[in-house]
């Protein structure tokens, strides 16, 4: 039952992922610095606090009790994560919601596993995993193919892009060259989100203790990561903010906020809805994680939810209407790819867990 509750709340959360970006596109007039600005603020200022009010109180004592240097690295990784998060945003409005978001995340699961593997290899830690056993294990081996199957994937689905380019099939904000760059860029630094996660364990254990002591007997916390994505979202907010920022400036679109020539109440509930629809996806994921236990694992399920449901979304949109039959065969084979190399990656760290 635990297993079947934990996939639900992926599920719930990979919908809230992959459909985030949709509210965006009723947005009228504004540029896209002002919507992802405005929609950021709820997801990284507004609601994260009010989530953690809700299922923890007291949060904000844990914050103010945990180490300066946990705090700072947490913070650290948040900026990179917003990078990601940035490009992110990017990659979906040049390459549409299917392929943006299934060359991202698969980038995403790629360097997840492997970057903190490299780290661990060269600075040796009790309890975690390096590089070289990748290679002399049956459960490493079971994930290396499965990211092997996963960079198949994503060139196939980039053979696609440059198809649907060159035929003219494009919307007028379809960029390959640029999306496909800001796209590995997000990939990479996306990961750092679980990193910081894993950094700031120590306060979601504390929040852990504190619901268990209420509550004995009841299994683990569902809403124990809601304190420390307060502190990564706040980094994720320093770099999106600055960004968003300095384009207003650049681009001359501060105006967009009071400019009554756009429908600016109907704006700011869609950009909003958007930002709140975001932060659900990790509310979620931290009720999944609780069930299923398993933080490598749960992150997977996560990511090809969010790929399922984002390719959904792609083709309701009609965002490969027109394309020859050949294009879209390469595009839903490189899709298909990436969402098996999920999957074997899955099972690889099911060998080892268990």
């Amino acid at each position: 039952m635990h297993a079947i509750l934990g996939v639900i709340f992926h599920f719930i959360g990979g919908f809230a992922s992959g459909s985030f970006y949709i509210p965006f596109k009723k947005v009228r007039g504004w540029s896209w610095e002002t919507y992802w600005l405005v929609g950021g603020l709820f997801s990284w200022l507004i609601v994260p606090p009010i989530a953690a009010a809700l299922t923890i109180p007291g949060f904000w004592a844990i914050i103010r009790q945990t180490d300066g240097a946990t705090l700072g690295l947490v913070y650290l990784f948040g900026l990179l994560w917003g990078i990601g998060g940035l490009t992110y945003g990017l990659g979906v409005r040049w390459l549409g919601v299917a392929l943006g978001s299934s060359i991202i995340l698969g980038l995403c699961m790629v360097f997840g596993a492997l970057i903190p593997s490299l780290y661990y290899q060269f600075f040796p830690t009790a309890g975690k995993d390096v590089f070289s056993l990748f290679f002399s294990s049956t459960w490493g081996r079971t994930v290396l193919s499965g990211l092997l199957l996963c960079i198949v994937g994503i060139i196939l689905c980039g053979k696609a892009g440059m198809l649907k380019e060159k035929e003219g099939n494009v919307s007028g904000e379809f960029r390959f060259g640029a999306g496909i760059t800001v796209a590995i860029v997000s990939g990479i630094l996306s990961a750092c989100f679980n990193f910081g996660l894993e950094a700031g364990s120590s306060m979601a254990m504390k929040a852990n203790e504190i619901w268990k002591a209420a509550h004995p007997n009841q299994g683990e916390f569902l809403f124990r990561n809601n304190v420390v994505y307060v502190v990564l979202l706040w980094g994720g907010l320093t770099t999106n903010l600055v960004w968003c920022l300095l384009l207003n400036a650049r681009n001359k679109t501060f105006s967009d906020y009071s400019n009554r020539a756009f429908p600016l109440r109907n704006n700011l509930l869609f950009s909003a809805l958007a930002g709140t629809t975001w932060f659900l996806q990790f509310f979620f994921y931290g009720m999944g994680e609780s069930k299923l236990g398993n933080g490598a694992s749960s992150w997977i399920l996560h990511m090809a939810f969010i790929i399922l449901i984002a390719n959904c979304w792609g083709l309701l949109l009609k965002e490969w209407k027109g394309v020859s039959q050949g294009t879209l065969r390469w595009l839903q084979l490189g899709i298909a790819v990436i969402i098996i190399s999920i999957l074997v990656v899955g099972y690889g760290n099911s060998i080892h867990n268990n």
